[in-house]
């Protein structure tokens, strides 16, 4: 049951899985434990979504929600603490980027232009009138961005003062990757319209590589992930991109994920 579940929503999560089944916090953590060790499901914070590995696999936009959840909350803290009030940003569509625009409320005055469904209706729901909310059109992916001409056309017209990206992958060679190359596109667009780019990223986008580049390390002006990021890996993204930023996640999480 747990598996066609994955496979219907990319997703599970376990105390979800306790209500439904009716058995303890700890079952449904061993079953997910028997999963994982088979190669059939990856264990996240809270739960598990579907094993991953190829350069093109993009799961949806509830099965990548669940994952990292304490170190995408740290980052986006650490991330939302370089926005200055009357600017104007930039942010692309994920996961992280949709917790990020969480942390936002306390900054006044700002213009935010997104692809991203998820970012925007987060945005729009705090009904301020010193927030001015702008989402391209394009056409929608599995992970809630518009993509395509029509959303390139549009970020090829704006200047915005910072850029906050996130990404599937990071990694020495091919730097910041998505597995959607119309999606990398339309990134690459928004990069593009910033002066400043600010990548937010957790320790396990690191060595995994996308189909398509959006950016090269060193396009980096700033990266802020987690303190889970490997030793070498921290080494390598200090000499690579402008600023390295690393937050600092509940301890609890591994022991939890």
């Amino acid at each position: 049951m747990i598996l066609e579940e994955i496979r219907r929503t990319g997703a599970v999560q376990v105390h979800a899985l306790v209500a439904r089944l009716g058995v303890s916090d700890m079952t449904i953590r061993r079953d997910l434990d028997v999963l994982a060790k088979r190669g059939l499901v990856e264990k996240v914070y809270g739960g598990a979504t579907s094993a991953v590995g190829r350069s093109t696999h993009e799961p949806g936009f509830e099965a990548k929600s669940v994952r990292s959840l304490p170190q995408k909350e740290a980052i986006s803290a650490r991330a939302a603490g370089l926005i200055r009030p009357g600017t104007a940003i930039g942010i692309s569509a994920g996961t992280t980027t949709w917790m990020f625009a969480r942390f936002l409320e306390g900054v006044p005055d700002l213009t935010v232009v997104t692809n991203s469904i998820r970012v925007a209706d987060v945005l729009r729901s705090g009904g301020r009138g010193d927030r001015t909310v702008v989402l391209t059109g394009g056409v929608r992916t599995p992970s809630d961005a518009l993509v395509g001409p029509v959303a390139v056309q549009t970020l090829r017209s704006l200047h915005l003062d910072m850029v906050f990206l996130g990404v599937h992958g990071m990694a020495e060679g091919p730097g910041f990757t998505t597995p959607n190359i119309n999606e990398s596109e339309t990134d690459r667009a928004l990069v593009e319209a910033g002066r400043k780019l600010v990548v937010i990223a957790d320790h396990t986008k690191w060595g995994v590589v996308g189909i398509s580049t959006i950016a090269a390390l060193e396009e980096a002006d700033v990266l802020v992930t987690d303190d889970g990021l490997p030793v070498e890996a921290v080494q390598v993204l200090r000499e690579r991109v402008g600023e390295l930023i690393v937050a600092e996640a509940p301890e609890f999480a591994e022991a939890e994920a």
